[in-house]
């Protein structure tokens, strides 16, 4: 049984910073609790076909790497704290716009289904010109109708680790900012 869970955040970080932070394969342990472990096995990645659009000089100085359409990532993690098995998912990028969205599915990994999406928009909140990061999850776990049993457990696990990403997001962009500001 499909299943989906979405989840937003405003920061007050330039759409093309946060869009070039997310875009890049290595930032994702950066933003994941650390009991989890999380960290990228392996990639094969493929340059987005466009050029990346002309961005503000201080995001320009930033080393980027952009995983596009294509690109296929390993990552390895311990969604338990017992036992302490480590979990590998492979994913696919399947469709890649600069400075709008990403997507990703699970083409070897622990769901029977699993598509995400990451889309930015820019948005202004009290004067504040910011970036809208949503994130859609769809997802199906395997063994059918037994499987549906734990789809409770999945959904608090995903909760527990957005949530942890909310509260992480902000700091490691201003730390991303603060780094590019001593490039220039």
């Amino acid at each position: 049984m499909a299943q989906e869970f979405e989840v937003s955040q405003w920061v007050p970080f330039r759409l093309e910073l946060v869009f070039a932070f997310f875009a890049n394969p290595s930032d994702l342990p950066l933003l994941m609790p650390p009991k989890l472990e999380t960290r990228i096995e392996d990639s094969n990645l493929v340059a987005p076909i466009k050029p990346r659009p002309p961005v503000p000089p201080l995001v320009g100085k930033l080393p980027s790497v952009a995983a596009g359409a294509g690109s296929e990532i390993l990552i390895g993690f311990r969604p338990f704290a017992w036992p302490r098995v480590r979990v590998k998912s492979k994913v696919r990028i399947t469709e890649f716009e600069w400075n709008s969205h990403f997507c990703d599915e699970q083409i070897v990994g622990p769901f029977a289904r699993f598509n995400h999406c990451h889309s930015t928009r820019t948005e202004v909140r009290n004067g504040v010109q910011g970036t809208l990061v949503t994130d859609t999850i769809e997802y199906s776990l395997p063994f059918g109708i037994v499987g549906s049993l734990g789809n409770s457990i999945v959904r608090r696990k995903l909760a527990e680790t957005f949530a942890y990403r909310q509260q992480r997001l902000p700091e490691v962009l201003t730390a991303v900012f603060r780094l590019a500001a001593e490039v220039l």
